[in-house]
């Protein structure tokens, strides 16, 4: 955080630095979008019809020269396994990560429209699972997901925590086979619903934190102290929500607050912007923003897709 605090000065004070450039977070959210998009406009989604553009996609971004954003291993190494089309996507799956890239491309699943409770659910974690095979990214990513639903349909933010709670208890034990086949296979779980309920556990202890820090945190205090670095995408979840519910009616001071953390401040802000974007609309941010990010006509065309 010093060295954030150095080169952009008081976090409330922050600017949109020049160029406006995005952080591998972003490139892997639109390429998920766009794997999205393209599943969908050929029918009904599920894991069949959106495994192989999901998978092409996230390829593309692995051998792409703007893959040059210090991405997380665990990202390289299954995208780099995902280029053989032979391999089943399970054998690609890295399944003792939990690392944030579970999760924190995930909300174009969250703002989809005409999806299913099981549709949804089944495709966070599956995009997930690409890449991190570890239950608690699987429960993780459907949580983040399902916040980020829960938000899109007006939601009151200060109830999420307990309806995200909520959430986990009644999925604790329900393994999405249809959409992760047999992942569980991979771990040492004596059964698919042993290894899902040890992610849900994990979740449902990051969950834990937020409600205190939600009701103690200071917000001129690193939220990272209170819900963790977000390095793990459980705490990524945690941590990234706890910044929009601190500053609810300012999405731009949240962002900021997200941004300049002790922990991994790119993911952490990526996942502060969908819940405050999710809840506000296009209208939490600034117009200028939009006339100068990276990826604009990528950005803008997705969001018009999926804008409730």
């Amino acid at each position: 955080m010093p060295a954030i605090l150095a080169k952009c000065g008081p976090w409330r004070q922050m600017k949109l630095p020049r160029p406006a450039t995005v952080t591998d977070d972003t490139q892997m959210t639109l390429a998920l979008a766009r794997g999205l998009r393209t599943a969908m406009d050929r029918g009904l989604l599920g894991p069949l019809r959106m495994e192989r553009p999901v998978r092409e996609e996230f390829v593309n971004w692995y051998q792409s020269p703007d893959n040059n954003r210090a991405p997380g291993r665990t990202c390289l190494v299954a995208c780099n396994l995902l280029k053989n089309e032979k391999r089943r996507w399970q054998e690609a799956s890295q399944i003792g990560s939990k690392g944030c890239g579970a999760n924190m491309r995930v909300a174009p699943v969250g703002l989809v429209r005409g999806l299913s409770d099981e549709q949804r659910a089944g495709a966070a974690q599956f995009q997930a699972a690409l890449t991190h095979g570890h239950p608690t990214a699987l429960a993780a990513a459907d949580l983040t997901a399902h916040a980020i639903w829960l938000l899109t349909q007006g939601a009151e933010p200060m109830g999420l925590v307990g309806r995200l709670r909520s959430y986990a208890y009644e999925n604790r034990h329900r393994y999405h086979s249809r959409w992760l086949g047999d992942l569980w296979t991979f771990s040492e779980d004596a059964t698919p619903e042993a290894f899902i309920a040890r992610g849900w556990d994990e979740c449902l202890g990051a969950l834990d934190d937020l409600r205190h820090a939600v009701r103690t945190a200071s917000p001129e205090t690193d939220p990272c102290l209170a819900t963790g670095g977000g390095w793990i995408a459980e705490e990524a979840l945690a941590t990234g929500l706890l910044c929009f519910l601190l500053f609810v009616d300012e999405p731009v001071t949240a962002l900021r607050r997200a941004a300049c953390t002790s922990g991994d401040s790119d993911s952490i802000a990526c996942l502060t912007g969908a819940f405050a974007g999710a809840y506000h609309g296009s209208d939490a941010w600034p117009t200028e923003w939009a006339d100068r990010i990276e990826y604009q006509g990528d950005l803008m065309s997705l969001g018009a897709l999926w804008d409730a």
